[in-house]
């Protein structure tokens, strides 16, 4: 998740402050026959479905994309281990030959050791993606056993010095590897491991002949997990691609909005004017409760922020989207200090943590349903603190 989040380059070094470093759970350990089958209902039935989740839930962003380079296995297992409830595994985009591996971005020359490949230096291009030049390699440049050849790497080093340890330790996954990995984490943990992917630029991969939505929804029903209460929430910037998902498959839905000024580009392809701000209104909730479960607002419509970066009063929102029978995930709560509200950063190195418990105790106080976090622990223990307060 994410394209349209700001502040993701901001620069700097320096040593960083940790919080929160020892894990909170264990993996577990392999089941016995009778866990196994409890499992195996659990990976069938999802339970209560979103329901059964506790509130707020922690939603590990890309993973634990603050201590592992953000969607790799090791990301999303590190996430588990620290007890997150759901991992957000992942942002999908096709490759050449159709299959959907897991990049923040179809652009990969900042999450892998692209530009380190000779033989690829002529796939290095410019593309308007979403409106938008942008210059590097693309995904759909490439086959998936050429992206196998990749290694994975530290987004924004600057503010994450420390996960440059991990660079190149971890491949490309695909979708249906993240899918067999759920099963095998569920069946060693003995209970139900979430998933939350994201369909990126739908709108642009289906004019290149390469729709997401069919291939994921193919995916989903190969593994069993295309009901209503799977264990697998599919969230889109793009109203249409829910829509599309909503005749394909039954799982959960979310639809993510980005600043209230912006226009999801499904609508500007289309000619649709309203921009987020207009789907954010009541009536604007009730037509998105008609096809989907939940919204994933960025948390800035949760709380807006004044002219110097601290938090002013809550929007209404949260009452405004639970009374039309939404949840709401909002996104993105990190550690870092350029990340946060700027009430709540301690000095001025970029890679040092600020007060982000202060942080999640003034967005869970509005009554979010869940937050996605870099940095799952740190959500974990500001929810005990914030819920036994």
């Amino acid at each position: 998740m994410g394209t349209r989040e700001s502040n993701e380059q901001a620069g700097g070094t320096g040593r960083r402050a940790l919080l929160g470093a020892a894990v909170l759970g264990a993996s577990g350990a392999v089941l016995g026959p009778v866990g196994t089958a409890r499992a195996a209902d659990a990976r069938r039935s999802g339970g209560r479905g979103l329901k059964g989740l506790p509130v707020p839930t922690v939603i590990g962003h890309r993973g634990a994309s603050g201590y592992r380079p953000e969607h790799t296995l090791g990301a999303y297992q590190l996430a588990l281990d620290m007890g997150a409830d759901i991992v957000e595994a992942g942002d999908l985009v096709p490759t050449r030959d159709g299959h959907v591996v897991c990049r923040h971005e179809p652009e990969i020359g900042g999450t892998t050791d692209v530009a380190d490949h000779p033989e690829f230096a002529g796939r290095r291009t410019t593309k308007t993606l979403d409106g938008v030049p942008v210059t590097g390699w693309f995904t759909e440049d490439f086959t998936l056993a050429e992206l196998k050849r990749l290694r994975a790497v530290e987004r924004i080093p600057a503010n994450r010095p420390h996960n440059t340890l991990y660079d190149g330790r971890w491949e490309i996954p695909t979708f249906e590897e993240v899918l067999r990995w759920q099963d095998e984490q569920t069946r060693k943990r003995g209970k139900q491991v979430w998933i939350y992917p994201e369909a990126k630029h739908p709108t642009y991969f289906r004019r290149l002949g390469l729709g997401l939505e069919e291939r994921v929804a193919k995916l989903l029903r190969e593994h069993g997990k295309d009901r209503r209460n799977s264990p697998v929430v599919l969230q889109s910037f793009e109203p249409t691609s829910i829509r599309r998902f909503g005749r394909l498959v039954d799982n959960p839905l979310v639809v993510l909005l980005s600043g209230a000024g912006s226009r999801p580009w499904d609508f500007v392809e289309s000619g649709d004017p309203r921009t987020v701000a207009d789907l954010i209104t009541p009536e604007g909730l009730k037509e998105i409760a008609s096809y989907a479960q939940g919204i994933g607002p960025t948390l800035d419509l949760v709380i807006p922020r004044d002219s110097g970066g601290r938090l002013t009063e809550p929007t209404t929102l949260v009452r405004d989207a639970h009374r039309a029978g939404l949840i709401l995930h909002p996104y993105t709560l990190r550690n870092e200090n350029p990340f946060l509200p700027a009430d709540f950063r301690r000095g001025t190195d970029p890679d040092a943590y600020g007060d982000v418990f202060g942080a999640y105790r003034a967005y869970f106080a509005t009554g979010i349903d869940g937050i996605f976090t870099d940095q799952p622990d740190t959500g974990l223990l500001a929810r005990e603190d914030f819920v036994n307060k």
